[in-house]
């Protein structure tokens, strides 16, 4: 499987990839197709121009982007042909009344080229085996003769249109090596968006276990505000029993000054709050 040519989808250049994909190499880039349908449109704008430069025809063929190429890196069927032929390659429609009728088997072809919604790509027979060779996969994917009529029926029926690859494709590695061995795939590539969600859904998981490691945070906090509700609770006991502590302490020899003189005064005190605490504050600065 390492010695097939794959591209991987970059950008809007599936019809880059298409064609390299196809031809087992670096064989075109950018610039290339881009001269390619330059060329297209100066022919196109040449024949309009046939009929009048002063036109409306003309002038509105001039406004118009061109129906070649665009700036995201979107090649016509036209591109993709003119640039096969310089291999001597010829794009034959698949479900062509006229194909149809020839009553081919699909294993016995070579390759197709397949397009729906502005992207392009390759299946090609290597050796004896099919392989999906999608710019927009992580890698090959392995077809069984069985089922490449099926898969080829099911594109169809996603709106696909499939073309034909007639003529002799030019000599690769992959060719020569699966020519005398056969491969077996134990697990089935993934497209490259989907690599991109595990990413993001790793990257949630992450996120995931520091939100839960927030909660846990949160509950430790918890934890220590309830120890410290406890402490309150237990320092409010002991205020309690200090409070008790201290009016038995009164009773004793250090409040027996204080008792003769309420005795002798003919009436009890009631301590305020203010003085309760100022007592406890001596209390705590004797221990």
């Amino acid at each position: 499987m390492d010695s097939i040519f794959h591209e991987k989808q970059e950008g809007s250049l599936c019809a880059q990839h298409c064609l390299n994909n196809l031809l087992q190499g670096e064989y075109f880039t950018p610039v290339d197709l881009s001269s390619i349908a330059q060329q297209l449109d100066e022919e196109e704008r040449m024949r309009m121009a046939e009929g009048g430069m002063a036109s409306e025809e003309y002038r509105t063929f001039l406004q118009q982007p061109s129906g070649n190429m665009d700036d995201s890196g979107f090649f016509s069927i036209q591109v993709i042909s003119n640039a096969l032929r310089v291999w001597g390659l010829e794009l034959i429609l698949f479900n062509s009344r006229e194909y149809q009728s020839l009553m081919i088997n699909p294993i016995n072809e070579k390759a197709f080229i397949c397009n729906y919604k502005e992207h392009w790509f390759t299946i090609r027979k290597l050796g004896q085996q099919w392989f999906n060779l999608n710019s927009l996969l992580t890698g090959p994917e392995l077809i069984s003769d069985t089922y490449l009529a099926l898969f080829l029926a099911q594109l169809q029926q996603e709106g696909y249109s499939i073309f034909v690859i007639r003529g002799n494709l030019p000599e690769c590695e992959a060719e020569q090596i699966l020519g005398i061995m056969r491969v077996q795939q134990q697990q089935r590539p993934r497209l490259i968006g989907e690599e991109e969600a595990q990413t993001i859904a790793l990257g949630q998981s992450e996120m995931g276990f520091g939100v839960e490691d927030e909660v846990v945070d949160e509950d430790e906090e918890l934890k220590r505000a309830l120890a410290l509700s406890r402490q309150d609770i237990d320092v409010e006991d002991e205020e309690a029993d200090l409070r008790r502590a201290i009016q038995l302490s009164m009773q004793g020899s250090q409040a027996a000054g204080s008792a003769a003189r309420e005795q002798r005064e003919g009436h009890n005190e009631t301590l305020t709050a203010e003085e309760l605490r100022k007592r406890r504050q001596a209390y705590f600065d004797r221990q």
